[in-house]
Parts: C-alpha cells; structure tokens; sequence
C-alpha cells in the first residue's frame, strides 16, 4: 500500500479529532464564552452543517484541480480556521469557524478518497479506504481522549491548537508524498450525474445512510446509557468509549480486507451483525459484563461495512470519480444526523435509554433489506443482459 494512502489517513486523524473534540469540551467551551451548555452543543450541528455542503461544492469546483493542490488548499483553509478559533472569544466566530473547518473537510474527504483510489489497482479498493477512513477510527480511540485530557487541564484552545499542529504535519506529508495527479480524463458533470443516475448508487447510498444512522442513533447516547441505565460511574466512560474504538478499528481492518473480494456478504455480516448487537444491548443495558462485549461489537459491526460503503460506489459508478464519492459523504452525514435525531425524538417522548438500541435495530433492518433489493435489481439486471446475448448465441 502506498505510503501517501497512510497519510491521507493521517490527515482525516487530524481533522477528525477536530469533528469529535468539541462534544468533549462543551463544559469548557461553555464558560469560556459565557453560553449555556445547549448553545456551546450547536457548534456541532454548524459542523455537520459545514459537512454536508462541503463535499458536493468542493469537488465541483476542484474538479479541474489536481488532486494534491486541492488536498493541500483544503488542508490549508481547515488550519487556518482554527488558528481564527483559538484566537477569538466571539460564540458567532467560532461558531462561524467551525462551519468553514467542516466544509473544507468533507472536501478532503471526497478528493482523498478519490486520490486514494487512484493509486490503488482495483482489487485493493476496498483495503485503501479502510486505511483512509480508520483516520477517522483513530481519532476516535486517540485523538478524543487526548484532545479532551489536553481541553480540560490546559483549555479547549489548546486542544484546537494541537489539531492545527497534526493539521500541518499532515499537510507537509501530503505535499511531499501524494502524487500530483489530475482525474485520467476531463470532468464532466453530466456524464458523472448520468453514471449516477442508478438504483444501485441510490441504494448504495441509501444502505450507507441507514447503516450510519442506525449507529449513530446508539453511539449519540452511548454515554448516557452508560451512566444512566448501566449504573457505570462516570470515570469508567472513556474507557469504554475506547472499547467501542478498538472494535471499530479491528472491524474496519477486516471489512478492508473483505470489501473487494466479498463487498455484499461484507456489508450483509455488517448490517446483521449490528442489528442483533443493538437489540440484545438494548435488552442488557442494566448489566455491565453483557454491555462490555456489546459495545466493542457495536464498533466492529458498525465500522465494518464502511470499507465498501465508500469504495463500492467506484465500481457502480466508474465515470462519477469526483461526484461519486462527494454522494459518498454526504450520504454519511445525513445518518450522522438522522440517528441522533431519532433518539433524542424517542427520548423527548419519555422513552428510556434502551430505546435507541432499538431504533438502531430498526435502521439497520432497513439497510439490510436495501441490501436484499439492490441485490434482486442485480440479478434482474444480469438476466436481463444475457438475454439478448443467448437469442444471439441461437441466432
């Protein structure tokens, strides 16, 4: 595997400790400025809103880049609006701030990808967005922590700051490492709307978002859970927090393997594999050595259908090199949305904790049954073709 994949990896490990850090240091976030807790917490909805957006804007309008200047303008633009966060003590800048970080990340994220990609054969897809995306799984076991621990003994400002250091670290290594290539022919927006224009990349993308969704509804809570049903003191969080990381990391590490060879029973072993873990965590919340296992499943299970949820997309939609994986993030980011949105509706009705496990069920089936039809439109699709070809063969 080329080393610059490993520092595409690098570089979403920074930016992805900066996307998770600030549900961390909302406390610290809250006095500093002199908001209240629910005000400090929209500085992560302004960064799921930057998300959103960015991925289809960004690689439009770098399309006609190369791969690596427009890797490094992301790189640079995402630096600099945090070096603007740490130095004002204005809520309305920093929340303005956030906004701009989030939206060149997700451009990172669709150019990288790509970038990945092209460096790859074929059949190695799946393995290199598994390193590129385990960025993401690493920020989670380390990066969270570590910004946290350095947020509430030194200031969330200086946790900001040492995602600036790992950003421009990542931007020197990208700069010497990645090549300076252009997509092998000339974008063309049509073309790739086309390529796209399918039911399988619809429900790729729909299997992608319920996945996530149904992960998310789990992980958003995952804390309070703890806390509130499992009885777990609240010291005791982190450490499973880092349970459910390395689970991510193993999963996403064999799902890599797994993707290009196998990418439907991947993504089948994924989704079933985390629909039976959320329901049997939502029927043992109440008991710590059952909930221990459940949560390092829920992050391999979770983690591992994302190798061919983000390289799939290249072999349906081979001409969509720039939108593909721009539908790609957005996909993820309505889930990342929508499953703790569908909690915290579950628990504003009085529902308990448990309850989320059992949406994220519930996503998951969906998913799965995505799955099942995107299958059935194969086959039909497959008979469909040889049908000329056998008249032809008789003829």
């Amino acid at each position: 595997m080329p080393l610059a994949v490993y520092i595409l990896g690098l570089s979403i490990f920074a930016q992805g400790t900066s996307e998770l850090v600030t549900a961390g240091l909302l406390p610290e976030l809250s006095s500093d400025l002199g908001v209240s807790i629910p005000q400090a917490g929209l500085l992560i909805s302004a960064f799921a809103l930057g998300m959103l957006f960015g991925a289809p804007i960004l690689a439009v309008v770098t399309m006609r880049w190369s791969r690596r200047t427009a890797l490094i303008a992301f790189l640079a633009a995402f630096l600099l609006a945090h070096v603007a966060a740490v130095l004002t003590s204005d809520y309305w800048v920093l929340f303005a701030t956030r906004v701009i970080a989030a939206f060149v990340y997700a451009g990172f994220w669709s150019v990288g990808a790509a970038a990945a990609v092209a460096m790859v054969p074929e059949n190695a897809r799946g393995r290199a967005m598994s390193i590129v995306a385990g960025g993401l799984t690493v920020a989670t076991i380390v990066g969270l922590p570590a910004g946290t621990f350095i947020g509430q003994h030194l200031g969330w400002r200086a946790a900001f700051w040492a995602v600036t250091i790992l950003s421009a670290i990542a931007m020197a290594g990208v700069l010497s490492r990645v090549p300076d290539s252009r997509p092998d022919s000339t974008p063309d927006l049509r073309k790739e709307l086309r390529a796209m224009a399918t039911g399988q990349v619809a429900l790729l993308y729909g299997i992608s978002t319920l996945a996530l969704a149904g992960l998310m509804a789990t992980f958003g809570y995952l804390g309070a859970l703890l806390i509130e049903t499992t009885r777990v003191a609240p010291a005791w969080v982190p450490v499973l927090l880092a349970v459910y990381g390395i689970g991510a990391f193993l999963g996403i590490g064999i799902g890599g393997r797994t993707a290009d060879a196998h990418p439907t029973r991947t993504l089948v072993v994924g989704i079933v594999g985390l629909t039976i873990t959320s329901a049997l965590l939502a029927l043992t919340a109440h008991h710590i050595a059952a909930v221990v296992v459940l949560v390092f499943l829920l992050g391999a299970f979770g983690f591992g259908t994302n190798p061919v949820s983000s390289s799939r997309v290249y072999t349906l939609a081979p001409a969509a090199i720039t939108l593909g994986p721009a539908g790609n993030v957005v996909s993820f980011n309505i889930g990342i949305t929508l499953g703790p949105w569908l909690g915290g509706l579950a628990l504003g009705a009085g529902m308990d904790y448990p309850s989320v496990a059992w949406i994220c069920s519930g996503l998951s089936l969906g998913a799965l049954g995505l799955v099942v039809w995107s299958q059935l439109l194969h086959r039909r699709t497959e008979t469909s073709s040889a049908a000329p070809r056998l008249i032809e063969a008789v003829g």
